[in-house]
């Protein structure tokens, strides 16, 4: 094991609260867009104006920040990477994700490290190769890819090679779709997508005049990719950075795969990844948002299993909000809320949510109300319980339930 080196873990972050959230719970870099050019538009994004903020919060934690510029780019687009890349070079951005031909002479000219989107469909060494002649110093590998292919890309190149390890994935290939712009003038491909391919589907037959749905099954709506149960597998293979996908997710679900692929990466070091730990971590990863979880690629074609049986999340879990942090008390390592709505008890477990707190989760040992221990409080209560990490006042609190 001591051979293989350990991979860089990188996070989505779509706001303050999950790029806190991720880079609390163990990234070693994280990936987000400014509010143009990048292929989640429709996730919060942050500005231009918030590039100094996010690079030094993360420079203090030792965590890279990768900026992406990975849509198409349109001929009136072009001036804006004028905009873009020059802030991005003067605050210390460490790569920028990107594809199209225009970015790349764009990051050439501003002298700013680039790595080569999975929207590229780099499928084999040779495309590779083409992209580090260009200056890239790193290529995503389609998702189409296998784990064998993906081996012999490695042994026949020397640039860095990243892929994607765990979220979303698209029935495009490489995520190019044109159904959403088809359908309703939203691009896919410029970050606009509003998932039809999630839908229910209903096939007409015009000649009788009737109708039925398609199967048990969202026939264009895949499940999530999940890797932790051959995780091994992919460190050995010399991958040098493996993502989690989702900018558009919430804040709780990048907590929650970064910590589990993060634990998953030290004790494969350590020599402690083995299948009953594999089995721990997968039923963590089943309790924030999932459509079921596949293979992908990486070992076949994905077969009619590997699509979405229901819209929407099979997490195991859910979280219900309950009220408010008034305030924090470091001394005593305890957090005063004031419950809004619903009930608390002993031994509930607790999401405390905020920008700057990131997701805090508790189980709550002991609950004071008035100066006294009480088993439970509900709606209008203010309680003081124990919690070892700091959040702050008008940080949001949730209870996690079982579904």
């Amino acid at each position: 094991m001591d051979q293989f080196k350990k991979p860089e873990l990188m996070a989505p972050a779509g706001d303050w609260t999950m790029l806190t959230a991720a880079v609390n719970s163990g990234a070693d870099a994280v990936y987000f867009g400014v509010d143009k050019l990048n292929m989640r538009s429709k996730a919060a994004n942050f500005t231009i104006d918030e590039l100094p903020k996010i690079v030094s919060f993360c420079k203090e934690k030792k965590v890279k920040t990768y900026l992406t510029l990975n849509s198409i780019i349109k001929e009136e687009e072009i001036s804006d990477l004028d905009e873009i890349i020059p802030a991005a070079k003067k605050e210390g951005i460490d790569r920028i994700i990107c594809w199209d031909l225009s970015v790349i002479q764009k990051c050439k000219e501003y002298d700013i490290p680039f790595c080569i989107s999975t929207q590229a469909s780099i499928s084999n060494s040779h495309s590779a190769a083409f992209y580090e002649s260009l200056g890239a110093v790193r290529i995503v590998l389609a998702r189409e890819c296998s784990l064998e292919e993906i081996k012999k890309i490695r042994k026949a190149t020397r640039i860095e090679i990243e892929v994607f390890v765990h979220g979303a994935m698209c029935i495009g290939v490489s995520g190019r779709c044109f159904m959403s712009h088809h359908l309703f003038g939203k691009s896919a491909n410029q970050g606009e997508c509003i998932q039809p391919c999630r839908r229910e589907y209903e096939v007409y037959d015009n000649a009788i005049g009737k109708s039925m749905i398609i199967g048990n099954d969202y026939v264009l709506s895949p499940k999530d990719l999940c890797t932790i149960e051959f995780l091994d597998q992919l460190i050995e293979a010399g991958i040098n950075s493996f993502k989690i996908e989702g900018r558009k997710r919430s804040p709780e679900y990048a907590a929650k795969t970064v910590s589990v692929y993060r634990k998953g990466i030290d004790l494969y070091f350590e020599k402690k990844l083995d299948k009953d730990v594999k089995k721990e971590l997968l039923a963590e990863l089943e309790t924030v948002y999932n459509r079921g979880f596949s293979t992908g690629f990486y070992f076949d074609t994905p077969s009619s299993e590997d699509y979405a049986d229901i819209y929407g999340s099979k997490a195991t879990t859910r979280k219900d909000y309950m009220g408010r942090v008034l305030n924090y008390y470091k001394k005593a390592g305890a957090a005063f809320i004031q419950i809004e709505t619903g009930m608390i008890e002993v031994s509930d477990n607790i999401l405390i949510i905020g920008p700057t707190s990131g997701v805090v989760e508790v189980n709550v040992e002991n609950i004071i109300k008035d100066d006294n221990s009480v088993p439970s409080a509900e709606k209008g209560d203010k309680i003081t319980f124990p919690c070892s990490q700091l959040v702050r006042p008008h940080d949001t609190v949730y209870k996690i339930v079982n579904i």
